[in-house]
């Protein structure tokens, strides 16, 4: 049995590293708030679609925590567990994000075209489409239902691997939530995908559109965290049992959920352009022409291939400082992703760059906030859950 197996509670607690990154995320993220609130003040048509380009992209992270962790309970393995406490942290933000999610309520009228009542009487089918399901009720009163559906699954899988610090019990727990958690995850974000962003063009449907969304959104909980325990990895405790075949299973996943994301956008470009029926091409009309499909091509090069080809080296899987630079990239790419996403419905290619630069304003607001009260998280609990089956082989294993 090797030195590490021997680490403590206390041992296995965050370095003080974290409590400085968390104090100055928390100003900076305050800071930016403050531009965004005065830029919401005096242009709010061009801060509401920033800032909820920005809010998703992080709701992305906390729910694609939930997700892996899910995941992780299910399948087993070293590759979750030395994870599993980082997603765990992102996922307690829940709470930020539900208050965050309240400009978003107020900018509806900003933002939505079936909450424009003159809009509903120029286009008769878009009235219709607001009776039966696209009105602000319906709206608030789901998106409280998703909020508490995720809430439920993250306090429950939370107070139980905080129990696993203290006693020893049966796992099948886990897996009896997480195999009903992981089909109301895909439900609730397929549902909020549709409401908050496919509803920007409520004559557009797409049976995987949800998919895009909880692709991307494992995508972000992955890479980011690759960037936590690339910082911490030079840190004790997770200098000790952190090795190169953990990093490079997160690779393998990373370039796992590249390649899915990849095939989603296909496919689903693929099936509309086959069809080539009017009221399904009316999404990609706006975001491949007038300049925007250079913003899809760059998706292609720089979200895709360029990863792909990277992540398909071994030796760079195992490479955590290449690594940490891929997933900063990719988390980046993510914001871009969904700006594409949702930008074209309001502004020509000719007028994109105030909204992009909102967009950056807006991610640094959220996500100052969204890492201070995560480093908090990460600062309450041991780094590895003592008592799970797969902590005491990490501990006891030889580094590479």
């Amino acid at each position: 049995m090797s030195a590490t197996a021997h680490l403590s509670k206390l041992e296995l607690m965050a370095p003080p590293v974290t409590q400085t990154i968390q104090t100055r995320s928390f100003w900076i993220g305050l800071a930016f708030s403050i531009i965004v609130m005065l830029g919401i003040w005096r242009a709010p048509e061009t801060v509401y679609p920033a800032y909820l380009i920005a809010y998703m992209a992080w709701i992305g992270v906390t729910l694609g925590s939930l997700a892996l962790i899910m995941l992780q309970h299910m399948t087993g393995g070293g590759w979750g567990i030395v994870g599993r406490r980082v997603w765990e942290a992102a996922t307690r933000t829940l709470p930020l994000m539900f208050i965050l999610f309240i400009p978003i309520r107020g900018g509806v009228p900003h933002l939505y075209q079936w909450a424009d009542p003159e809009a509903l009487q120029a286009d008769p089918h878009l009235k219709e489409i607001a009776l039966s399901y696209l009105n602000v009720n319906g709206f608030v009163y789901r998106a409280i239902a998703y909020f508490l559906i995720w809430a439920i699954l993250i306090v429950v899988l939370n107070r139980w691997s905080a129990d696993q610090d203290e006693r020893n019990f049966d796992t099948l727990r886990f897996r009896k939530l997480s195999a009903p958690g992981l089909i109301l995850y895909a439900f609730t974000v397929s549902f909020a995908a549709i409401d908050w962003i496919m509803s920007l063009q409520a004559r557009w449907i797409s049976t995987i559109y949800g998919m895009l969304f909880m692709v991307g959104q494992a995508l972000s909980a992955l890479c980011f965290l690759i960037v936590i325990e690339t910082i911490l990895s030079k840190r004790k405790p997770m200098s000790e049992y952190l090795k190169p075949t953990q990093v490079h299973d997160h690779a393998k996943l990373t370039l796992a959920f590249v390649m899915l994301w990849a095939y989603f956008n296909f496919s689903q470009w693929l099936i509309i352009w086959a069809g080539n029926l009017p009221e399904e091409i009316i999404w990609y009309y706006k975001r491949l022409q007038g300049g925007w499909e250079y913003v899809g091509l760059f998706l292609a090069v720089f979200h895709f291939a360029v990863p792909f080809g990277i992540l398909l080296g071994r030796h760079f899987k195992r490479h955590t400082r290449t690594m940490v630079w891929v997933a900063i990239w990719l988390m980046l790419m993510r914001v871009v992703d969904i700006w594409w996403n949702v930008d074209p419905v309001f502004y020509p290619a000719t007028s994109m760059y105030p909204g992009f630069l909102w967009t950056l304003v807006c991610a640094i607001a959220i996500g100052g906030l969204w890492l201070a009260y995560f480093f908090r998280n990460l600062r309450l609990r041991p780094l590895l859950p003592l008592m799970a089956p797969e902590t005491a082989a990490i501990l006891e294993s030889e580094h590479d």
